[in-house]
């Protein structure tokens, strides 16, 4: 008896099948000397005519792939395999092969396989009459069919959402390509696109180069627009986008990205330009673009460096051609440290506004900016030590120019009493030098020049207490706050140029901090009392409502605070937060602050999101008095979205914001959205309100169409 023989045959028979019946899936190489289990309920050898016939529930298995089938036959003289009967192949990489019969010839590199389906392991289709392999690297199959869609349960028999079908298709496993031969697309069963020719990677392939989905539309101002996107593979490290903007009113608008990788760090960089005559309403064209450009390096465990290039030829251009929205563009270089808690950055920052009421002559070159941030690991008196010092530097065109060092000491420490109160306790000094060239005195209409400098000491001592009650399946819990805070009157000279506090906005999160200041430049001087109260109800099962409320009391009026900031008398604003998520299909937080002598409210924000999928409600609302020194006045703004998933594939939304201090629409938009396992559809429709300078309210709807497999079809009307 050889049945070592048969064996190898059958076992190499079984891995050139698999590698002949995974088109267009990933098949790896055969390997017949990997070990064979083979079973069946009879196996026989006739040694005449050089046969072995396994019949009978057949299951070869070699490595994680699985042969099942009625019969498996090999003729040695021949050597001719065949497998026939309810074949059944199993992939390693989750592909299941079906057919009717398949017959290996020629050293097992010619094949042919009758009634061959292919279920992917992503659930994708592909069916055929015939398959036959040619030279081992091409699989050629006959009136085929793929498609990514299930079928419907309740009539398999249906076509399915899309299918592609094709007299003839070839799987090129060499160059891992797919190819068809008189093609056509159906939808619903119904052909609605032929093509004589169609080739695309196989799904073994990541990335390669080749055309992207185009951009199609029509503005009012720019014309008919089109952007074809073409994708270079450099390399496995690297790559290029070319997306040039062609408008037939105001001509090309050349466009592409650049993207690389290191073996420790990244680059990416996008960049347009292009020659526009209605820049100044001029007749001459003038050259308009813009620059986009990141990259990091990581030098070692402990340094990486990188930098932002970020730059536009004029204020509008990126708004106008839909590139970028951003009001201001910042560029810098930097270098990080990282060890254990403590962080050192050195970085340079430069910046420009989009925003026509700005002077970019009076906007700062900040270079260098430099912080460190150290931790001590051993502990000072019980408590923490933190040393926070940094390092600035700022130049203008025109205006002021200075130059900062500042170091903050800061010392920590958290007790627990017997009653369960909590202390925490608090010793800051604030060190500053200041260079300055320049500066304005509100007192005088000179400038002054020269070093400054200030030692600001503060304590501080808080204590919470935090009282808890259990009732049924909630926890009710109320926590009343107190702090003082000693510090010595003043500390801010005119004579310190303020570049980072300009702007003061009271909130429930910087309540008890040290200083309600955002920045270094201003310090809040004077002693004072902050107290408030956290109350809450939370749920076993998730939900939750929580309220917090609180005011400050100043032993002395400080007049560093604007009016309207709501910290310039002795008491100040009260501030409060209300959130509210009772359950999942609940969730509000209302935060505001209201005037101490009426009540009134100067502030409120408001962002809540109520319903189920199938009726979901999103609201943001913003005010702000004008009287608040946010630089900005009056506001009044809500902006809102109502969503709805109609079924598991279907879904609708609108929104709409509006500016209720103004009485004027903003924007509005609606969309329809279809997307199910092999197909995403969605329309698009809006309209800004948006008009500065050569910018025009626009109205647009954009149309996405996206088949499994295929890539993308997006158009867009503007």
């Amino acid at each position: 008896m050889r049945w070592h023989r048969p064996t190898a045959r059958l076992a190499h028979a079984l891995a050139i099948l698999a590698w002949l019946c995974a088109a267009p899936a990933a098949a790896q190489d055969p390997d017949p000397t990997r070990p064979v289990l083979l079973t069946a309920d009879e196996m026989t050898y006739n040694q005449d005519l050089g046969i072995v016939t396994a019949s009978g529930n057949v299951e070869i298995s070699q490595f994680a792939r699985v042969l099942r089938a009625d019969a498996v036959t090999y003729n040695e003289r021949t050597e001719v395999v065949t497998a026939s009967g309810n074949v059944v192949l199993l992939e390693p990489t989750g592909e299941v092969i079906f057919a009717e019969y398949v017959e290996l010839t020629d050293e097992l590199s010619e094949g042919f396989i009758r009634g061959f389906r292919m279920l992917l392991q992503d659930d994708s289709r592909i069916a055929a009459a015939g398959g036959r392999r040619q030279g081992g690297v091409l699989t050629e199959m006959r009136r085929g069919v793929f498609s990514p869609c299930n079928l419907c349960p309740d009539d398999p028999e249906r076509a399915p959402l899309w299918q592609i079908k094709a007299i003839r298709i070839v799987h090129d496993q060499e160059k891992h390509d797919v190819i068809y031969n008189d093609a056509w697309m159906e939808i619903a069963g119904i052909p609605v696109l032929y093509t004589p020719y169609l080739r695309h990677p196989d799904p073994t392939v990541n990335r390669r180069s080749g055309f992207l989905a185009p951009l199609i539309g029509q503005s009012s101002d720019l014309g008919f627009i089109v952007q074809p996107k073409y994708f270079f593979a450099i390399g496995d490290d690297k790559d290029i986008t070319l997306d040039p903007i062609y408008t037939s009113n105001n001509g090309l608008v050349l466009s592409g990205e650049y993207r690389q990788a290191f073996n420790a760090g990244v680059f990416q960089g996008r960049t347009s330009a292009t020659s526009d005559d209605r820049f100044d309403s001029s007749d001459d064209n003038r050259f308009r673009g813009h620059i986009d450009a990141n990259t990091r390096f990581d030098l070692n465990e402990t340094f990486r460096t990188g930098a932002v290039v970020r730059a536009s030829s004029d204020d509008t251009y990126l708004k106008r051609y839909n590139i970028l929205n951003d009001d201001v563009l910042t560029s810098n270089v930097f270098v990080e440290a990282f060890s254990g808690r403590n962080y050192a950055d050195l970085r340079g920052q430069y910046f420009q506004s989009l925003r026509s009421s700005d002077d970019q002559d009076t906007i700062p070159i900040v270079a260098p900016d430099i912080d460190w941030y150290y931790i001590p690991d051993r502990s000072v008196l019980d408590g923490r030590l933190r040393f926070d010092a940094n390092g600035l530097a700022l130049t203008r065109s025109e205006g002021a120019d200075s130059r900062r060092a500042s170091l903050i000491t800061d010392w920590q420490r958290t007790a627990i009493g017997g009653l369960g109160d909590v202390w925490k306790f608090q010793a800051r000094l604030q060190t500053d030098i200041y260079n300055v060239d320049d500066v304005s005195q509100p007192s005088r209409s000179d400038t002054e020049d020269g070093f400054r400098g200030r030692v600001f000491p503060q304590a501080l001592a808080e204590l919470r207490y935090p009282l808890m009650r259990a009732s049924g399946r909630t926890r009710q819990i109320i926590e009343p706050i107190g702090q003082l805070v000693l510090a010595p009157n003043g500390g801010n000279d005119d004579d310190i140029p303020n570049e980072d506090s300009l702007t003061v906005d009271l909130t429930d999160t910087n309540l008890f901090n040290p200083s309600r200041f955002p920045g270094r430049d201003r310090v809040e001087g004077g002693s004072r009392v902050d107290y408030g109260l956290r109350a809450g109800v939370y749920g076993l099962g998730g939900g939750s409502t929580s309220l917090f409320v609180g005011q400050s009391y100043r032993f002395r009026t400080d007049e560093t605070f604007a009016p309207g900031t709501g910290l310039r008398d002795n008491f100040s604003d009260i501030v409060g937060r209300v959130a509210v998520t009772p359950g999942k299909y609940v969730d509000a937080v209302y935060r505001t602050r209201f005037d101490k002598d009426n009540l009134e409210a100067s502030r409120s924000e408001l962002e809540g999101k109520v319903g189920p999928r199938e009726l979901n409600l999103k609201v943001d609302y913003v005010f702000f008095d004008a009287n608040s020194d946010l630089n900005f006045g009056g506001r009044e703004e809500i902006n809102g979205t109502l969503r709805s998933q109609v079924t598991n594939f279907l879904s609708v939304a609108g929104s709409y914001r509006r500016d209720l201090e103004n009485s004027e629409s903003l924007s509005w938009g609606a969309s329809v959205a279809y997307a199910d396992e092999c197909l995403t559809a969605q329309v698009d429709f809006g309209r800004s309100f948006f008009q500065n300078q050569d910018i025009e309210p626009t109205d647009s709807v954009f149309f996405r169409l996206v088949f499994k497999h295929l890539g993308e079809v997006r158009q867009q009307v503007l």
